[in-house]
């Protein structure tokens, strides 16, 4: 299938269906000398390996990375790196009552109709699993972003009906809310909430927001691949996302320009700017100032309580989707979006390489 492949010079491509015998990657382009281990891409699966709360599928995967090649003594050699990580808890059985169903809110209508053929279990390549991939392959990315001083910090900005504002974040406090949020007063709240959707058999959704800090002004293409532009791509690649808003986003709709337009001062003998309503870009390209943007996450499609659908004999049925699932995507997904704006970003910084002589003497001369 096409589309499997995201980037330019950073370029990674994904592999695997939930209930096949693996999930993997392949990440081309990485410069050879960066430092890697194991252990610094299973501390980012780890991050998103189900069965770690009561708000997460019960699905047991140890989700342990293997390294094929691309690393030797430590360090990558700048060939392909691929990634694999075994399915070991597959249970494809729980689909097959539901297997010529078509599930409210997933692929398997669409897939079906693209290809005539279908994997019913747990989804195929649109289950989230496949993000394993994307994750393991951003880990990669934000060590290299790490070596520059740039950082990527996703968090759980919103669960349903509770939104953290802005001016209460405590990042300290980021590992010790089971929902990934930076606020533990906000935490219980989103908690209690989910707890009531569990009851109800029901799922909830949230809005995952992510900052990119310490990156360089004039990062990006000004036209068809603008650093917002290339984002959106990368974050709404993501199954469960239905929203991407950079920096005041939508609400600029509702501003002036005199509001709005963020006024640029000096800082310590640097250009900076004193607010960041456009969200660290401006014509497409980083200003300097940190990159925020947001991205809103449907509820999980797959609930346990009756939802009317239609079977591949064109009958109207009821379905009630058994099996372990996530009552939220959101926290398991924080560090996907983050993987998603590091690959971006990594490919970006490269491209930008050649923008002018003066980076080519930089290197070359």
């Amino acid at each position: 299938m096409a589309g499997s492949s995201f980037g330019t010079l950073f370029q990674i491509t994904t592999w695997g269906e939930s209930h096949g015998a693996g999930i993997g990657v392949v990440v081309d382009g990485c410069p050879a000398g960066l430092a890697l281990s194991p252990s610094d891409i299973q501390a980012f699966l780890n991050r998103r390996k189900p069965g770690q709360n009561a708000y997460s599928t019960m699905r047991k995967e140890a989700d342990e990375v293997e390294i094929l090649s691309g690393v030797f003594e430590g360090k990558t050699t700048g060939t392909p790196i691929s990634l694999l990580v075994r399915n070991q808890d597959q249970r494809s059985h729980d689909y097959s009552q539901i297997k010529d169903c078509y599930r409210p809110g997933h692929a398997d209508y669409t897939f079906d109709a693209k290809y005539g053929f279908r994997d019913y279990r747990g989804g195929g390549r649109s289950s989230g699993r496949e993000t394993i991939g994307r994750v393991a392959a951003g880990a990669i990315a934000s060590l290299l972003l790490k070596n520059l001083g740039i950082q990527v910090q996703a968090y759980t900005k919103a669960i349903g009906p509770y939104t953290i504002p802005a001016d209460e974040y405590d990042f300290s406090v980021l590992k010790s809310s089971p929902l990934c949020m930076p606020h533990l007063g906000y935490s219980q709240k989103a908690e209690e909430y989910l707890r009531t959707c569990m009851e109800n058999q029901d799922s909830a959704g949230g809005i995952i927001e992510c900052q990119i800090a310490g990156l360089p002004a004039g990062i990006g293409e000004p036209v068809f691949d603008k650093l917002d532009a290339l984002l959106a791509h990368a974050v709404l690649s993501i199954g469960a996302v239905k929203g991407f808003e950079i920096g005041d986003g939508f609400e600029a709709a509702r501003s002036n320009g005199s509001t709005n337009n963020d006024a640029f001062c000096l800082k310590d003998g640097q250009i900076t700017k004193k607010t960041n309503h456009s969200g660290g870009t401006l014509g497409g390209m980083s200003d300097g100032s940190t990159v925020i943007f947001r991205a809103a996450i449907k509820p999980t499609p797959s609930i346990s309580s009756l939802q009317q659908t239609v079977n591949s004999s064109m009958e109207e049925v009821d379905i009630s989707v058994k099996g372990r699932h996530d009552p939220i995507i959101v926290p398991r997904a924080v560090v996907v979006v983050e993987s998603m704006a590091a690959l971006t970003t990594v490919d970006l910084l490269l491209r930008n390489m050649s923008a002018s002589m003066d980076h080519l003497l930089r290197i070359y001369r």
